[in-house]
């Protein structure tokens, strides 16, 4: 096995595997999927952090089981912003958006029935790891589509510079990891 970093998110273990970005920097990949012990945990504390909030939004992909285990256990609706348009989705927006996990440029979409969902409510804005906050600001501008408020933004971990962000809510500082 490779290098990882180990650290406690939500009272519990876990080790990171370390993977370049480049040829200065490593990140260390925290990955929900399979790991309900984890998600439960995560979405209990963030629930505890949480502002008051109506519904949930999250981008399709790593922070969905996060998602809806924070809405199962709130007893809350969550709304997923796509990686694609589907045929079920009616006069759908989209954002372009530029995560430092994906080589290339993404679009996220969302329907109208979602547009709909979220005006006038309170949307708790929630995703597995803020980083350079590029997926945070397509979500944003998601919401802004609708008459809906922000409430508060949430992740399990806040990469680099995130953490030293005031208004993002998190649970642990996850660092980056430079080299020569």
């Amino acid at each position: 096995m490779g290098k990882v970093y180990k650290m406690k998110i939500a009272g519990l273990d876990r080790e990171l595997p370390l993977c370049p970005v480049n040829e200065k920097l490593d990140i260390g990949a925290f990955v929900m999927f399979s790991d309900v012990e984890l998600t439960i945990a995560c979405a209990r504390d963030l629930l505890k952090k949480a502002p008051d909030f109506d519904i949930i939004l999250t981008a399709e992909s790593k922070g969905i089981p996060l998602a809806y285990e924070m809405a199962r256990q709130s007893g809350k609706e969550y709304i997923l912003a796509r990686k694609g348009a589907k045929l079920y989705m009616q006069n759908v927006v989209s954002i372009e958006v530029k995560s430092i996990t994906t080589a290339k440029i993404q679009t996220l979409f969302i329907d109208s029935v979602d547009i709909e969902k979220m005006n006038g409510k309170k949307v708790l804005i929630v995703d597995d790891v803020i980083s350079t906050g590029e997926s945070l600001h397509a979500l944003e501008a998601l919401v802004a589509k609708s008459t809906a408020t922000i409430t508060g933004k949430m992740a399990v971990l806040a990469e680099g510079d995130a953490a030293d962000r005031k208004d993002i809510i998190f649970l642990e500082k996850l660092p980056l990891f430079f080299h020569d």
